[in-house]
């Protein structure tokens, strides 16, 4: 039997598109199923700069399958030299929705990242005072932290000084993968919300070590044990407008994956929808799925709703979104969630919803 559920357009706030070949290869797997987007700046060099965001953007339009509708929603990598002025002018012109502490060193293409909070007070006071987001990679990158308790250290050492410092700062903690993040954020009275990832909901540290080292399921922050992927996932699927969804998918080609020192990060664009109508659906919490994917996140930013709907289909045969993405002679291996998708996103129909909500 066929079971159709119609959703909002969602949208992803927290998405690695990185640029050239790789951005054009992966990018239609994003705007085929969302609208919008928080961009991550971590490209080589960073984006650091509104000028370097604004170009990126253009490049990102250029490669939009002409049959898609998508907007770029553009952040600033910061780093220890990064000015408040520079910030102020890209937020000021819509240009920057946000901008991406990275702990130097956290992960992927961090090299240039924060070495120390009070190295960027400025700039977040800056922040504070205009209403920008600042989106943090909330891990300790110190060597005498267990990589496991980087999360936890985080919160304890930074995140907890300066929320107490700057209430007024809106914070999104990005990627949570702990069930002391997920109390952090429900503690938080406002201008505190939390993105959460697809494979953090499915996977535990497991899936990474057990029966041989699968470098495809590596990721920073790296996966947890089950009991934070279950207070995860209760978060996720209570309603609580505080989380929303960021896949955090990260391409890296299959060799860069499988090799002495592979890359961090999983590429979920293509199943993402389809891997979190399971997980609703397991949980009897389908009705809440849209406002995790279209609604929480939107509001937080300060967006209106997508006009857009889409319809997701149950099939009766498990779905095959392949096993990679071709990037010039090599691929992009595609997320495997561990478990049978009988879910897809079906061609997306114009239905015009309304656009009079009050944010």
């Amino acid at each position: 039997m066929t079971v159709k559920l119609t959703l909002t357009r969602p949208d992803d706030m927290h998405l690695h598109l990185r640029d050239g070949a790789m951005m054009r290869a992966v990018l239609p797997c994003s705007t085929r199923d969302f609208a919008r987007a928080i961009v991550m700046p971590s490209l080589v060099p960073p984006v650091t700069t509104v000028d370097a965001a604004l170009a990126y953007r253009d490049r990102i339009l250029a490669a939009v399958p002409a049959k898609d509708r998508f907007e770029p929603l553009m952040t600033l990598y910061l780093t220890d030299m990064t000015q408040p002025e520079e910030v102020a002018r890209g937020f000021g012109a819509g240009v920057i929705r946000a901008v991406k502490l990275y702990p130097a060193g956290a992960t992927t293409n961090s090299d240039r990242g924060v070495t120390d909070i009070a190295k960027v007070m400025p700039v977040v006071e800056k922040m504070a005072e205009i209403g920008a987001p600042l989106l943090v990679h909330g891990e300790v990158t110190h060597g005498d932290v267990d990589i496991f308790d980087r999360e936890a250290v985080f919160i304890d050492r930074v995140l907890a000084p300066l929320r107490e410092r700057l209430p007024e700062l809106r914070i999104v903690m990005e990627h949570v993968t702990t069930k002391d993040g997920v109390d952090f954020v429900k503690a938080g009275e406002r201008n505190l919300a939390a993105t959460l990832t697809v494979h953090h909901l499915v996977l535990n540290r497991n899936a990474i070590l057990a029966g041989g080292i699968r470098p495809h399921y590596y990721c920073l922050p790296v996966l947890k044990r089950e009991r934070h992927r279950l207070a995860l996932r209760a978060a996720a699927t209570s309603g609580d407008p505080r989380f929303f969804l960021g896949t955090d998918s990260a391409p890296h080609s299959r060799s860069s994956k499988e090799c002495a020192c592979g890359c961090a990060g999983m590429f979920t664009a293509i199943n993402a929808l389809p891997v979190l109508a399971s997980v609703f659906e397991e949980d009897g919490k389908l009705d809440l799925l849209e406002g995790f994917a279209s609604h929480h996140g939107a509001r937080f930013y300060g967006l209106r709703p997508n006009a857009e709907k889409i319809c997701l289909i149950k099939r009766d045969t498990p779905v095959d979104f392949g096993a990679g993405i071709s990037v010039g002679e090599d691929c992009v291996t595609v997320f495997d969630p561990g478990f049978p998708l009988f879910w897809q996103v079906e061609p997306r129909t114009q239905v015009e919803v309304s656009t009079n909500e009050v944010l």
